[in-house]
This record gives C-alpha cells, structure tokens and sequence, in this order.
C-alpha cells in the first residue's frame, strides 16, 4: 500500500483488489462500468486476469485501485493463488439471478483463507437490474454475510448503481485497519452544519448561547458542539474559565482561594460567654 510521498503521484494511497468468483456472474461487467482508469494490465502475463485501474475520493484523500478480476475456471485457480498474495482487499461477487453461484462463494472463502488470510473482504450480488430473475433473496444474502463478519452490497453495474459504494467501502474498510485514518482524519472534509456550528462557537462564549436568536434544538447542539470540541469556555459560579488554561490557571486559583481563607479573620466567642452558660442548638 503506497502513502504520499511523491509530489508527481496523483493519489494518496494505492490498494490493490482482486474481484472473485465463479465465471460468468459479471465481474467484467463491474470492470468495465468504470470508465476512468488503465485497462491494460502492467504486467506482461496477464492471460486468464482482466485488468482495470480507476480513482476513488474517501474522505477527501484520492485512493487509487487496481482492480484484477481473476476468472473462475479451475484452471485458473493458481493465477489466483498467485495474484492474491499482494492483495489488499477482495470482493466476492455472485450473481442474484444464479443459485449456483452464490452456493460457491463457500469455496471461494476457503482458498482466500488457505492463501490470502486475514483480507478484509465484502460480499457483492451482481446484475441487481435482473432483479425479477432473482434466485438469491436479498435477506439470506445479508444473514450470510454477517455470518462471515463480511459488508454486503447488491450492484448494478448496467445502472451503476452500488459498484462505487462498494469499493469505497472496501477502502474505507482496508485503511482503517492499517491505522491510515488517524492520517487524515485531521484533514477531513467538515459538513456544512459543522462548519456553521465552528464558526459560531468560536466567537461566542457558551453563556451567550442562550441569548442567540436560534431556536432551542440549534442552541442546544451548538452547547455541545462548543462541550465535544473544546473549542469554548464552560461557566463556573458566574464567570468563564478557558478550557485551555491548563494547570497554571487553575494553581493560580486555587492560590487566590488559599488567599481568601486566610485573609478572613477568625470568629472568636463573645468575652461574656462562659463553659456553663453556652446552649447547643
């Protein structure tokens, strides 16, 4: 997996993911729906494996995919076994339209755990669009799919429908586990709410919020925006303490209560009482 390094690169990270599955389910229809990218496979050997490169945008940073749709022959079996050793991530595509196919997604999972152990990988029912074909519910897909701790998406690449949301998800899932989203979750694109929320906390006291012509649902998301970020002051016995004062803020205070105390003079009993004639109350 590639980081930014070089200013030439067009992407920010570089995975690499292998389209699995029986033949004939449309793994080269999901490839060929992708319309920017290479086609041409960077190695010179490339028979019996469909190549396709394509840019996806996650959370602001550029992923770059290299996609290979390995064919579903047995006698393709070690291109697979080859080619699934540098993969990052796998998609286990089935046909809903084929009961065959999606009973051999057991099969499937075997050889990815014999050579490719621990990929993260999401389970895809292909050609969506044939949906009145359908052999595989949607229901016993999703209930197979947990089972097997795998994201489960149906796609219509003739629609282009779900074939994006797949692979980000895929690569959301892929970075994450490699520790990638403390990069850039720093950099990440805000919402509009959050950027209005940032922008009213950051010049109003949280005291003043109630004071705002806003209704009470938008006041009191801004006092937590302002409490989750830290970004504001929090009242204290009516005066406004900075979050960011740290320990020298609050020795300072802590001084002036020290002070406090022993300025106050202390309350001596009257002259005129004596032991025998005080009352406990």
């Amino acid at each position: 997996m590639g980081t930014q390094g070089s200013p030439v690169k067009s992407y920010d990270y570089l995975l690499k993911f292998l389209l699995v599955g029986d033949s004939d389910v449309g793994k080269g229809e999901i490839l060929e729906s992708l319309q920017d990218g290479a086609a041409e496979s960077p190695y010179a050997y490339s028979n019996g494996i469909d190549y396709k490169t394509t840019t996806i945008l996650l959370d602001g940073r550029r992923v770059k995919l290299e996609l290979w749709d390995t064919s579903g022959q047995g006698r393709f079996c070690t291109i697979f076994r080859s080619y699934s050793r540098g993969a990052q991530g796998i998609l286990l595509v089935y046909d809903i339209t084929n009961r065959w196919s999606f009973d051999g997604i057991d099969r499937w999972i075997k050889e990815i755990d014999e050579h490719a152990p621990g990929v993260p990988r999401i389970l895809v029912g292909n050609r969506l669009h044939l949906a009145f074909k359908r052999q595989v519910p949607t229901e016993q897909a999703r209930a197979y799919a947990e089972k097997n701790c795998m994201t489960f998406f149906e796609v219509s690449p003739l629609c282009n429908f779900n074939v994006i949301e797949s692979f980000t998800e895929l690569s959301r899932i892929v970075l994450m586990r490699h520790g990638m989203e403390k990069i850039w979750r720093p950099n990440r694109v805000f919402s509009l709410q959050d950027l209005c929320c940032r922008a009213i906390v950051s010049c109003t006291p949280v005291h003043l919020i109630d004071k705002l012509p806003l209704p009470v649902t938008i006041k009191s998301h801004l006092k937590s925006f302002s409490m989750a970020n830290g970004m504001n002051a929090v009242m204290m016995h009516g005066r406004s303490y900075s979050l960011a004062s740290g320990a020298g803020g609050g020795s300072s205070k802590g001084n002036s209560l020290k002070r406090s105390k022993s300025i106050r003079p202390p309350q001596s009993p009257p002259q005129n009482c004596s032991r025998s004639n005080c009352k406990i109350s």
